[in-house]
């Protein structure tokens, strides 16, 4: 069985995807790359609770944030490679499993343009730009 171009390029998407947040998740628990440079900041986050409640910290938090959006990226890898090599039909056949990936990819660029840097973005637009590629060879 010949995998197909937009197989491929929703394997490719999903594929950066999980990259991104498997570094991610690296850097989150093992590295200090999403701490403040100023040190007062990180020391103040790690004080303080939001308001929503006392039970944790804003650093906690920030880090059970940055933890499942990583994890989020990963799952959502985890299920598109798998289903595009062994079960592309499925995906063929669903208007929602071939514009869900659209949808999360363009959700996530947003994201990425109003709140985060360079990286993110370039990796999402790629990712985003497989995604559509794979929709509209399908469905136009």
């Amino acid at each position: 069985m010949a995998i197909l171009i937009e197989q491929w390029l929703l394997i490719i998407g999903a594929g950066i995807f999980g990259f991104l947040g498997t570094i991610h998740l690296v850097f989150t628990f093992f590295t200090d790359k999403f701490e403040a440079f100023d040190d007062s900041v990180t020391e103040a986050m790690k004080r303080t609770a939001p308001r929503i409640s006392k039970d944790t910290s804003m650093w906690r938090a920030w880090i059970g944030f940055n933890a499942s959006h990583s994890l989020g990226a990963m799952i959502f890898a985890g299920l598109y490679i798998p289903l595009s090599f062994s079960h592309f039909e499925l995906i063929k056949e669903s208007l929602w499993l071939s514009v869900l990936p659209v949808m999360v990819g363009a959700t996530y660029l947003v994201l990425a343009k109003l709140y985060w840097f360079s990286v993110p973005f370039t990796g999402l637009l790629i990712a985003t730009g497989c995604f559509a590629g794979s929709f509209v060879m399908r469905f136009i």
